[in-house]
């Protein structure tokens, strides 16, 4: 049939609607985020059932409806389910897809949101990555993408480009050492920081996730993240509630 369309994209959230079916939101490619109902998705011997749930990436075939799209096939390259079988691992992948979630829109061009979540996920997979760092370079990079990020190459005040040593939360930037007295709130950051932020905010997303940070710069970012996400992003991530309550987190 002509109508039919088939998109490469993830599910990012799954609700079940009456007694069988699942209300789904892809983040997709070809046409960002979309809704698709998935009728019989919910019986156990539906071929829907794993590709109906969130995490799952692949090709997703579609009728287009009058509302919203009906999902009638699927190939799935990949479940996470080292995610989903590992209770801090899920709330992590949760949250970051409750995050794509607000970022995205129908209709738009998400092809490199969908790339960033992907690869975002693989990183949580990695031993050798702290978790909590792919958490504050994933929702640095989205902010990036979506147009919302720090000021990190370039001192707000002066514009030196030399010597930046504190987020000044404010001025949404870095500031230099002259600069900084009579910053209010600022952030004092090792050099080592500096440049982790500068390397997340301008490599490509397949080059992301190949560095690592000491304890210290770690908190360092955590700060600067803790106070610019919560200026720029208006909204409560139940998955992030969670996931702070866990005890060590």
């Amino acid at each position: 049939m002509s109508d039919q369309l088939t998109v490469t994209g993830m599910v990012i959230s799954a609700m079940p609607i009456g007694d069988y079916d699942k209300r789904l939101v892809i983040l997709t490619r070809e046409r960002g985020k979309v809704t698709a109902f998935a009728r019989g998705a919910r019986r156990q011997n539906s071929p829907l059932l794993a590709a109906a749930s969130p995490f799952a990436f692949g090709q997703f075939s579609l009728y287009p409806g009058r509302d919203a799209y009906r999902l009638y096939q699927a190939e799935i390259q990949h479940y996470f389910r080292e995610l989903s079988q590992d209770f801090e691992g899920a709330y992590y992948g949760f949250y970051f897809l409750e995050f794509a979630d607000y970022y995205t829109r129908e209709n738009a061009d998400e092809s490199q949101m969908l790339k960033l979540l992907y690869a975002s996920l693989l990183a949580l997979t990695k031993p050798s990555l702290p978790r909590v760092l792919v958490r504050y370079v994933y929702e640095l990079k989205a902010m990036v993408l979506n147009g919302e990020y720090p000021e990190v190459f370039s001192c707000v005040r002066c514009g030196e480009t030399e010597g930046l040593a504190a987020f000044a939360p404010e001025e949404n930037g870095l500031v230099c050492g002259h600069c900084l007295s009579g910053v209010r709130g600022a952030v004092k950051l090792d050099e080592s920081a500096v440049y982790a932020l500068q390397f997340i905010v301008a490599t490509p997303i397949e080059k992301l996730y190949t560095f690592t940070v000491s304890k210290p710069v770690l908190e360092q970012i955590a700060r600067i993240m803790e106070r610019f996400r919560k200026k720029w992003v208006d909204h409560t991530f139940k998955s992030l509630e969670i996931l702070e309550s866990i005890p060590n987190y």
